[in-house]
């Protein structure tokens, strides 16, 4: 069976990062990790998604008064962001644009 931190080596993502495309998507974990290392590897547009992801799990969270998760969810995003700076160009729509979750 393949662990968490196995996964995390594999994907190129975070432990944070893989469960919250597994809780967006709502697939397996394991499954999240593949989606995401295939959407890092599909370049930019790839990235963007994964973001649109995290940004529409802390919208759920706040929606449904989960602020705990929200904040988990948000330090996924800025670690992703960080991480992948690909995500952040200058394209209309994209995060660093909006301003706003």
């Amino acid at each position: 069976m393949i662990s968490m931190i196995d996964m995390v080596e594999l994907s190129g993502l975070s432990e944070a990062e893989i469960l919250a495309i597994a809780e967006h998507e709502h697939l397996p974990e394991s499954a999240a990790a593949a989606l995401g290392a295939y959407l890092l590897d599909s370049g930019s547009d790839g990235e963007a998604r994964v973001v649109a992801m995290i940004r529409d799990d802390i919208r759920h969270a706040l929606s449904r008064g989960d602020r705990a998760h929200a904040a988990e969810l948000l330090a996924a995003l800025k670690h992703f962001l960080a991480e992948h700076g690909g995500a952040r160009g200058d394209r209309p729509g994209s995060f660093e644009t909006q301003k706003s979750l």
